[in-house]
Order: C-alpha cells, then sequence, then structure tokens
C-alpha cells in the first residue's frame, strides 16, 4: 500500500510502498477514505512533540470503511464507515481511566503519533476507540471533525456555562467550535492575527459579535477564552480580557513559553487550565450536536501524494480552509 511516511523530525514526508498492515485481536483494518491533516502533524514533522514512533505514518482525522474485522471484534460489519481519531488505545485500568478521565491515561497511545495513522491506503485501529459518523457529511466535509471537532468541543466543555466567549487564533477549530457556541446562545469574541481584516470579517459573517486582532481588548469583559493559537503570549493576554472567575482554556497539545505576568492579572479567582486529547465521550457528544447545528467545514482537498504540500501551505498560512487528503475512491 501507498504511504506517506516521516522517518526524522524536521525532513518532509517520504512516499513508501509497505505492506497493509494485519488486524489483531479487537482491531480493524480500515480502507482510507480521506485523513484530514491537523496542526498536529505539523508540530510533529517538525520535531516540537517528543518520542514519536518512527518511521511514523502521521494522520488522526480518519475517514474509511472496514476491510477486515480482527478476531473478537463485534457491533462492527464490513464496509461500515468509521472515523478514527487521536485517541487510540488506553490501558483503562489506572486512576484515570477508572476515573473517566482516559485522555490522561499514562499508557495512552496515539493515532498518527505512537501508532501509524491515515496518511496510508489501510490502517488499523483499536475497534473500542472509532466512531461511527453522521450520514449527514460526506467523507471530506467529516474528517476534520474528528480532531479540530473533538478536540476543540473539549476545549468549549472546560468553560462551562460561560456567556462572553472569546477565541483566540480563529482558525479551523475555532469555526467549527463558534458554530456550536453561537446555536447555544453564547456571544462569541473571535481574535485574529493583528490586522487580519478578512479573519476578522470571516467571524463576523459566523455570527461573531465582535472581532478583533489579539493585541486589541475586547468591548465587554470576557467570561472564558479558549487559546487556539500555539502562543503563549496569548494566556496573559486573555488573563486581562477575563472578567473576575473566568476562565482561560489552553486547546492545543504544543505551546510557545508562556512569559511572566503580574499577579494582579490572575487574582479575582481567575483560571488557566489545558486540554490533554480527549475522551470518547467527547467525540460522542459533538457527533450528536455537530449535525444538530449543523456544523459546517470548509475544506480544501489533496491528493496522498501531496501531504508535504498540504503541510507547507498549513504552516505558512495559506489554506483555503481544513487541509484533506483524499485518498480511496473504492
Amino acid at each position: 500500500m501507498r504511504a506517506m511516511i516521516l522517518e526524522k523530525p524536521g525532513n518532509a514526508l517520504v512516499q513508501r510502498d509497505v505492506p497493509i498492515p494485519k488486524p489483531g485481536p479487537g482491531q480493524l483494518l480500515v480502507r482510507v477514505k480521506t485523513c484530514a491533516v491537523c496542526r498536529t502533524d505539523l508540530h510533529l514533522v517538525d520535531g516540537e512533540l517528543p518520542n514519536p514512533k518512527l518511521p511514523l505514518i502521521p494522520g488522526h482525522q480518519i475517514v474509511g470503511r472496514i476491510e477486515e474485522l480482527g478476531e473478537s471484534v463485534q457491533g462492527f460489519s464490513i464496509g461500515e464507515r468509521v472515523g478514527i481519531p487521536w485517541l487510540g488505545w488506553t490501558d483503562g485500568e489506572c486512576v484515570y481511566c477508572r476515573s473517566n478521565r482516559e485522555n490522561l491515561c499514562d499508557r495512552a497511545r496515539f493515532t498518527g503519533y505512537t501508532i501509524d495513522g491515515g496518511y496510508a491506503d489501510f490502517t488499523v485501529v483499536d475497534a473500542r476507540f472509532c466512531f461511527r459518523l453522521p450520514e449527514q457529511y460526506n467523507d471530506v466535509d467529516v474528517a476534520p471533525l474528528l480532531c479540530a471537532g473533538m478536540l476543540g468541543y473539549r476545549s468549549y466543555r472546560k468553560t462551562g456555562d460561560a456567556t462572553r466567549l472569546g477565541i483566540y487564533g480563529f482558525g479551523n477549530a475555532a469555526r467549527l467550535i463558534a458554530q456550536i457556541a453561537i446555536y447555544q446562545g453564547r456571544e462569541v469574541y473571535a481574535f485574529t492575527r493583528p490586522r487580519d481584516k478578512a479573519g476578522q470579517e470571516s467571524a463576523r459573517k459566523l455570527g461573531a459579535v465582535w472581532a478583533g486582532g489579539s493585541d486589541e481588548m475586547p468591548p465587554e469583559k470576557l467570561d472564558a477564552a479558549i487559546i487556539f493559537a500555539p502562543v503563549g503570549a496569548l494566556v496573559p493576554a486573555a488573563l486581562r480580557a477575563l472578567t473576575k472567575g473566568g476562565i482561560v482554556v489552553c486547546g492545543g497539545i504544543h505551546m510557545s513559553d508562556i512569559p511572566s505576568f503580574p499577579y494582579a492579572d490572575l487574582w479575582g479567582e481567575r483560571a488557566i487550565c489545558s486540554v490533554a486529547n480527549l475522551t470518547r465521550r467527547d467525540g460522542k457528544e459533538f457527533l450528536e450536536i455537530a449535525p444538530r447545528v449543523p456544523v459546517r467545514t470548509k475544506t480544501e482537498t489533496f491528493p496522498l501524494e501531496e501531504a508535504n504540500t498540504a503541510l507547507e501551505k498549513f504552516r505558512s498560512g495559506k489554506l483555503e480552509g481544513n487541509a484533506v487528503l483524499q485518498i480511496s475512491d473504492v
């Protein structure tokens, strides 16, 4: 099968012909139809995440059809469409798994990071960690929901019942989660790169009540803020925009260092928290609400062989939407 492989962080992916993997007990062999490109893929390729499996097939927003069932798999059938997310396996036994916090499992494995992912014709997945997908979405449009949507949704859940919600870094995840927030009656305040007038206008068209640069203060204090941009300097900026008792949620797996800031900016029971991975509950809840909104994705497609082009366009900010690799029409 064809696969785009990371052999060494810092280098481009290389195309290789590798054997089709065999599903083990409890696993599914999936023929990959599409795989969306994520910022985490960039962090991996650029060497910003530690200890990836090498060589590695990246990709963790995978849509495909079941080709083969491993031993003891129940509840799935050949030909069924499934989605494969970032969280690929947990031990089910540790204190985190037993307290509904499987996203924090110390032994967790991750698709496209410590498990081969979806930049290939086929992949294998633990059947317990894949999702049935809403029929309302085609294979291209549903792919970005599997990370930008699901991890974004976990970040959104962390904001509780915040009415005035700021979102810093108005990219793929922000556009998906803003749609849910607006659907649920929240006020969205969008923060883009300074002087990004096009991005601000796009946020307003989506329904944001205000849009401005990340160097600006919103017209009202925020109840909560989500930071999707991997820029640590945005944390103090977001804290200064919060009302007392508000929370800043850092929604990325990687972020540059947070600079020092006065304690007064945190005082007043303001809080900062990170979001690590996702739980299956997050994914299930998100896929239930997304069709009701309905959450709409904007995509730009690439063939598998152009994965490096998609990553470079992502890196340089030249994408028109979520990059999605179209891998199989079968």
